[in-house]
């Protein structure tokens, strides 16, 4: 993961329907970037779902919430429709970001070992550093977690 107190990673990727996001867009605010593995597997759909519950409250802390994983923007559009969620989700398919961010790690499953992406999550400041990291990010605590978080700093 990337140290807390370091400058966050500018970046472009396409949203769902295929437009440029950039995390310079949203200098003046803070972001809450997270990373999963797989739009609608289980622990991921469940993140999503925290995030969809809590999002009038970041919305009301002025917080962007962005998604990223390696899935299509097609696969975005189904996940995004079938659970209604209201915020960004990323397409990564090249690794460029989710690997600029040490997220694309070696996991084991069953005795198989493989590449992947861990659930991880970065807080990042209105100026563009990141002031907090939740590695192993927790899919059903995650949220309540950044918000507790935030509201500590305030």
């Amino acid at each position: 993961m990337l140290e807390t107190g370091s400058k966050a990673i500018d970046f472009t990727l396409p949203d769902e329907h295929g437009n440029p996001i950039a995390l310079h867009d949203f200098k003046g605010k803070k972001v809450v970037l997270y990373f999963y593995p797989k739009d609608n597997t289980p622990g991921c759909t469940k993140q999503a779902c925290a995030f969809k519950a809590a999002y009038e409250e970041f919305k009301r802390e002025d917080i962007v919430v962005i998604g990223i994983s390696k899935d299509s923007s097609a696969s975005h559009i189904k996940f995004k429709e079938k659970y209604e969620l209201p915020f960004l989700l990323l397409s990564d398919t090249e690794l460029s970001v989710i690997q600029a961010y040490d997220v694309w790690k070696e996991k084991k499953l069953y005795g198989k070992t493989y590449m992947g992406v861990t659930r991880s999550t970065y807080v990042i400041d209105e100026e563009g550093v990141i002031i907090k990291t939740f590695e192993k990010a927790s899919p059903a605590n995650n949220a309540a977690d950044i918000l507790q978080y935030v509201k500590d700093i305030r």
